[in-house]
């Protein structure tokens, strides 16, 4: 198969997988790193590398499940708070053996939109990768990373774009 062939196909099977999805098999970190590196041959214009990732597994990852469920409590008016919805944020991270933080840097040099398209293609990058290894993944944007700045160690000029789970299928 010659490579238009090889990519025309890992380009049609790619899907947004879900946690619920995922099996229980580990992740190898050789893959991880694979998939992790394949975003940063994204373009990017001016060379800014505007994509910042942050992996979580194990204890982060269950710190950060425990983080984002505090987060919705305390952000959700009391009227408006599903208990569905709090244990499902905790059950989709959990579930999923890594979670990776989107988040754009923006470098000032070219704008926004750029460094946040450039961004988005890095996590298209991932995406292909995960489905070339067989490996499920999404990408979600719940309201709540707005207020994950410390745990991520976001600065001013940064912004948390989304959380990108992945698991073994």
């Amino acid at each position: 198969m010659n490579k238009a062939t090889i990519l025309k196909e890992i380009i049609e099977e790619r899907r947004s997988i879900f946690p619920k999805d995922y099996t229980d098999k580990e992740i190898s970190q050789e893959v991880l790193e694979e998939i992790v590196n394949s975003a940063t041959f994204a373009p990017n214009h001016k060379r800014t590398k505007p994509w910042r990732f942050k992996i979580f597994k194990g204890e982060e990852k269950a710190k950060l499940a425990a983080e984002m469920q505090a987060i919705y409590k305390a952000t959700q008016p009391e009227q408006l708070f599903l208990e569905k919805k709090y244990n499902d944020i905790g059950f989709k991270i959990n579930k999923a053996d890594v979670v990776v933080s989107i988040v754009v840097n923006f470098s000032g040099m070219v704008p926004e939109w750029e460094e946040i398209a450039a961004t988005s293609m890095a996590v298209q990058n991932m995406y292909l990768t995960c489905t070339a290894n067989n490996i499920g993944c999404y990408w979600s944007s719940p309201k709540i990373v707005d207020h994950l700045k410390d745990a991520l160690t976001i600065e001013e000029n940064q912004k948390c774009l989304g959380l990108f789970y992945m698991g073994a299928v």
